[in-house]
């Protein structure tokens, strides 16, 4: 039935896993939209058991990831690539980073770089500070970082870095469950692997979803500051539709032609926005908090990568980290499919370093200035003129929290505009990235081969949820989605801690052993003439990996290249004498270029 289905809509994917997906999706927003309470009551009480649970769980494991992948970087296997070991990056380190940052978090820097210092400088949550104090802005900072760094960059990049391995490296389908097949081997071509990759569609449709409806709401939140617009659910649908359409053309111009150019637009606004709040506001003071920020946290990064808010500081703040750290990672992971192969895709021939490196480097460097400018820039405002406290924190005006900000430099309504702007391709991009790697993930293939209309379909789809949300249930369906996607988040999280275990596996088995070291062996030296003449005794010379030999079964025997190179060096001195047909040399059948054993004569 799915297969007749897909090739009357002209489908070149995967017919049970594009129409469950799409199946699901659409039966959850029916549901949503009439039995919405119903839907609320199911999964927030999930949600909040895992909350309440397992926040811990998700605090260590997120850490435990940074780990893995600084000691896989730093490691033996950072050398290797992404790819063939002869090929090169596909595109420059600034191409590279716009895309990065256009697919992951642009539009909640752009959400949250105003509304997060403010929201912990007005309550924080940990030890007995200040609302309003200098000690209460450097912990404000410290936990905004600690949100926006290091630690969600590294969600994004351990999946990223096991699809680049997996299709790359080992020519698997662009798919999640190729990342198992270590473990799972054929099967990952059956139902258990089709049942991962349709979960992984679900909750990436679900988290983008969110994003655009949480974008939205910002827009018409600029708009109604600029021009007086209506905050209400039709606006809200008519800017979902214009942007949609936006990324569907984006996603039919192909990856190069749409994506990369409307990602190098905005990253280049958003440096212009940056520059212009330092410049316009006290540019020394800004710089000044801006770097100190960075090493605030980095100071605070050991205690928060562990930090559980195991004693609250007040009543109210019990449920603090829930609700803000664990929300935020939970969140996060159910992008970190869609990212995770949509950087993969961007870093084909890089080393294994390099993409960490750059992954774990670049954006996060950009997001502590950011943040680091912003902040510091309303800690400033808010002490100065007053005002945020009161749209953040008092009236819990999130959306409109950085208009707020603006309204206080000149040129504010110029700002706002090219803010509304930058908003609008951040969150396009984010959708007509995911729509090319929904489709990925859908029909196992690369975005070339796929007809223009199946993957506009993805766009379309996402941009209907979050637009069908909002009108039949206002901003209610947009809480429904978060609850649910903090379930969904749960069985990711868990596959992450399997991804490392299987992309260890890959890599040991692909590396083979490792090559031993060889050291000069010294003679006792008790005469200055014996230790001159271990001093000018050569070192040996390096080894290469020796093939092992077959023994009379066929099995391969291991072999240690040492006690052959040793073996050899005694036959060669031995037979010194011989003419050159008698040598006895090493060659290395996987790498030409190993050296070989010194003959004297």
């Amino acid at each position: 039935m799915f297969d007749r289905l897909a090739r009357s809509l002209r489908l070149r994917t995967d017919p049970p896993v594009y129409f469950l997906t799409v199946g699901i999706v659409l039966a959850f927003v029916v549901v949503t939209i009439f039995f919405g309470d119903w839907v609320s009551d199911v999964f927030g009480s999930a949600s909040d058991w895992i909350l309440s649970n397992l926040g811990w769980f998700y605090v260590l494991g997120v850490t435990v990831f940074l780990i893995f992948l600084i000691f896989v970087a730093f490691g033996r296997s950072g050398h290797v690539r992404l790819g063939g070991d002869d090929e090169r990056p596909e595109y420059s380190t600034m191409a590279w980073f716009a895309m990065l940052f256009a697919a992951g978090i642009g539009t909640i820097l752009m959400f949250w770089g105003v509304a997060e210092p403010i929201s912990h400088f007005a309550n924080p949550p940990m030890g007995d500070t200040d609302p309003g104090s200098t000690e209460a802005a450097r912990q404000a900072i410290a936990l905004t970082h600690y949100h926006f760094g290091l630690h969600t960059w590294t969600i994004f990049a351990l999946p990223a870095l096991c699809f680049a391995y997996f299709i790359y490296k080992r020519k698997m389908p662009p798919r999640v469950s190729s990342i198992f097949s270590p473990l799972l081997g054929a099967r990952v071509y059956g139902p258990i692997g089709k049942t991962i990759d349709i979960v992984a569609l679900i909750g990436t449709i679900f988290g983008v979803a969110t994003s655009v409806g949480l974008g939205t709401l910002q827009i018409n939140a600029g708009l109604a500051e600029l021009f007086e617009v209506t905050v209400s659910p039709t606006v809200q649908v008519i800017i979902i539709v214009a942007v949609t359409t936006v990324a569907c053309i984006s996603v039919a111009l192909g990856l190069d032609r749409g994506i990369k150019v409307l990602s190098n637009v905005n990253i280049y606004l958003a440096i212009g926005l940056l520059i212009i709040v330092i410049l316009a506001g006290p540019t020394v003071l800004v710089l000044k908090g801006t770097i100190e920020s960075i090493g605030i946290y980095l100071g605070a990064l050991p205690e928060l990568a562990f930090w559980n808010n195991t004693v609250p500081n007040s009543p109210d703040n019990e449920t603090w980290q829930n609700t803000w750290t664990v929300f935020y990672w939970a969140w996060t992971i159910t992008w970190s499919p869609f990212v995770g192969i949509f950087i993969a895709r961007i870093s084909r021939g890089r080393t294994i370093r390099e993409f960490v490196v750059g992954v774990l480097g670049l954006p996060v460097a950009f997001s502590l200035i950011w943040f680091g400018a912003f902040g510091t820039s309303a800690f400033n405002i808010e002490r100065t003129e007053g005002g945020l406290v009161q749209a953040v924190a008092v009236d819990g005006d999130i959306p409109g929290a950085l208009f707020e900000f603006l309204s206080n430099y000149p040129g504010a309504t110029f700002l706002s505009g090219l803010s509304i702007v930058i908003v609008v391709l951040f969150f396009t991009t984010s959708v007509d990235s995911a729509a090319m790697v929904t489709d990925m993930i859908a029909s196992g293939k690369e975005p070339a081969t796929a007809p223009t209309h199946q993957k506009v379909i993805w766009a379309v789809l996402m941009g209907a949820v979050a637009a069908v949300l909002l009108a039949a249930t206002g901003e209610g369906g947009l809480s429904a989605l978060q609850q649910t996607i903090i379930v969904v988040g749960l069985p990711f999280f868990i596959m992450g801690f399997i991804m490392m275990f299987s992309l260890g596996v890959a890599l040991r088995n692909d590396l083979g052993a490792r090559t031993p070291t060889i050291t000069r062996q010294w003679e006792p030296a008790h005469t200055p003439e014996a230790w001159e003449r271990n001093e000018e005794a050569p070192s040996p010379e390096p080894i290469g990996p020796v093939h092992h030999i077959p023994d009379e079964d066929g099995a391969p025997v291991p072999v240690n290249p040492a006690v052959v190179a040793a073996a050899l060096d005694e036959y060669v001195k031995q037979h010194s004498d011989d003419d050159a047909e008698s040598a006895v040399r090493i060659v290395e059948e996987t790498d030409p270029e190993a050296p070989t054993p010194r003959r004297t004569h």
